[in-house]
Parts: C-alpha cells; structure tokens; sequence
C-alpha cells in the first residue's frame, strides 16, 4: 500500500512538472531581421590549347573565343550580389609569351571592360602564373551585372616559329567567389 502511494504522489508530480512551463511572449518582428549572406565558388573558365594548335612561322598570332555568360539573367540573384571575386590561372609550357585578354561584352556584344595579363614564355621551370583576384563591387559590380558574355583574346608575341611537332600547351583555369546577401 505504501508503494502504491508513493507510486501516485511521483506521477501526480511529473505530471504538475510537465504542465507547468515557462513562457514568454513571442516576437515574430524578429523575421524583419533576418538576413543571410551565403557565399558560393565555381568554377567560371578552362581552356588548354596545345602548341600543335598554333602553328605559324614565328609572327604574332592572336586566337579568339567567347562563351556565354548567363550568370546575372535571373533577377533574384543580380538582387542579391553583393561582390564577386574572379580569379585567374595561366600555365604556359610553350616557348612564347603571349598576352591574355579577358572581355566583358554586354548583350549587344559591346565591350564594357578588358582585363589583359602577360603570360612569359616557357623557359623550361614551373611556369603558372596565378594573377590577382579582380574584385567586383559597387560601380564595377553593376559593370559586371550587365555582362552576358565571356570573350578570351590570346595575343602570341613574336618568337621561335611553331610547328607540328611543337611541345607545350597554353592553359587558363579560373573560378568565381560569389557573395549574396539575402533579407
């Protein structure tokens, strides 16, 4: 019987400890606060052109391509950025310099900015040249927003001429940090 009345008394009381909480009240203005700030990496260009591709007999040479850039058509994401860091890499194990030109063209393929980068030739060490971060914010950033496509210029100097048998390749790698911020 004692048990029995011990067993009551515990249950009565972790019920009367259950039911009884603590409150306050709620301030849902808190989400008028909110606000996140992710940040995402890609990859944004890669080009190895092998120098069996630019043959020619020692004169300059220049190669040319563009590639879209759809990055800024959506709405929600030109909204929200914030900054945009763009990195580029060059490995040249060819025997010539060359000149890199980076261009950011708008939808009417009109130039709204040219970053150029000299690459020196091979000259038989390590050759990878990691340029510094271009930076995009404030005016350059809305320049950036406008951009709908890539064009890459590769400007050979003068040099030993090239042929078939020519060893080495030209290669870009480049990637983009992205900073939102999103209320």
């Amino acid at each position: 019987m004692k048990s029995n009345f011990i067993s009551r008394i515990s249950k009565i009381l972790l019920l009367v400890f259950m039911f009884s909480s603590c409150s306050s009240n709620l301030d849902f203005d808190q989400v008028n606060d909110f606000k996140i700030t992710p940040v995402f990496v890609a990859n944004l260009a890669y080009f190895n052109v092998p120098a069996t591709q630019l043959i020619n007999d020692g004169d300059a040479q220049i190669i040319y391509d563009v590639s879209e850039f759809n990055a800024f058509k959506d709405k929600f994401f030109r909204d929200n950025l914030k900054k945009a860091e763009l990195d580029f890499e060059v490995e040249n194990t060819i025997v010539r310099s060359f000149i890199l030109d980076i261009v950011l063209l708008d939808v009417n393929n009109q130039v709204l900015e040219t970053d150029s980068y000299n690459v020196p030739a091979y000259s038989g060490t390590s050759n990878v040249i990691k340029f510094p971060t271009e930076v995009f914010e404030n005016q350059r950033l809305d320049l950036l927003k406008k951009t709908a496509r890539l064009g890459f210029i590769v400007r050979m100097d003068g040099g030993p001429p090239l042929d078939a048998n020519s060893k080495g390749s030209l290669k870009l790698r480049s990637g983009a940090t992205i900073y939102m911020e999103i209320e």
